[in-house]
């Protein structure tokens, strides 16, 4: 998939997360974090962000400022940058058959 403009999700709530996404014209994957918790969790979200990657981006610029958030809510935020970054969208209702009529 390719980033075409920069994107962001999340806010900087307690207990959110907000990540940014732009286009790494050295590529690769460049992760940049700050986090309440880095003492604690830094290695945890590091990871959960870099396999949320692993199959979606490889030349990205990725700024995580965590604000404690959980596991679920890194990955949605990030899920979040991705469709508004490469200007894609899911619906999620039509996919698992809720919604329907």
């Amino acid at each position: 998939m390719i980033l075409k403009k920069p994107a962001m999700a999340g806010t900087l709530e307690s207990s959110d997360v907000q990540i940014t996404l732009r286009p790494n014209p050295n590529g690769g994957v460049q992760l940049n974090l700050r986090s309440d918790v880095m003492a604690q969790f830094g290695d945890a979200i590091r990871d959960t962000v870099m396999e949320e990657l692993k199959f979606d981006l490889n030349d990205v610029v990725v700024d995580v400022e965590d604000k404690g958030a959980l596991d679920f809510v890194i990955r949605s935020r990030l899920q979040c940058a991705i469709c508004r970054g490469a200007e894609i969208s899911y619906n999620w209702a039509e996919e698992d058959g809720h919604g329907k009529q």
